[in-house]
């Protein structure tokens, strides 16, 4: 099933390490508008799996990231939100990974369902006929013990 949460107002997140962040939903617009992002389309043909997640992630952060607790300059004191701060942040591994397993990863596993459909009848066994006869009865259950 499918829970449709029609609200667009922004949510915290806690991501650990005294670190939250209020992000708005990710939707359909967002996403696209993030495959869309210079640093996306700049990435090369044969960019890896793990460049293109984090060139993606970063994208899809700068543009749901509406303000942040916990961060701060060298000194310790608190800095704005700025699409370089967002990129700065996400380089952190824990808190990439946060960002990850806790604004993204809902919205990625409902397009993962999708994967679970039945597959289409394509590629060079849809036009594949069973060959095999049917088996004449069931065969017997094998002796335990």
């Amino acid at each position: 099933m499918i829970r449709l949460d029609l609200s667009t107002t922004p949510r915290w997140l806690d991501l650990g390490h005294g670190l939250r962040l209020q992000v708005l939903p990710v939707t359909t617009a967002i996403m696209v508008a993030a495959r869309n992002d210079p640093d996306v389309e700049a990435l090369p043909k044969d960019a890896s799996q793990e460049q293109m997640a984090i060139v993606m992630a970063k994208a899809v952060a700068r543009r749901v990231v509406t303000d942040w607790e916990g961060v701060g300059d060298a000194n310790g004191k608190p800095v704005p939100v700025t699409p370089e701060g967002i990129d700065a942040l996400l380089d952190i591994w824990p808190i990439f990974e946060a960002f990850q397993t806790r604004c993204l990863a809902p919205h990625l596993m409902l397009d993962a369902e999708k994967n679970v459909s039945s597959p289409l009848p394509n590629g060079t066994s849809a036009g594949a006929k069973a060959i095999a006869r049917p088996a004449k009865a069931r065969a017997k259950t094998a002796r335990h013990g």
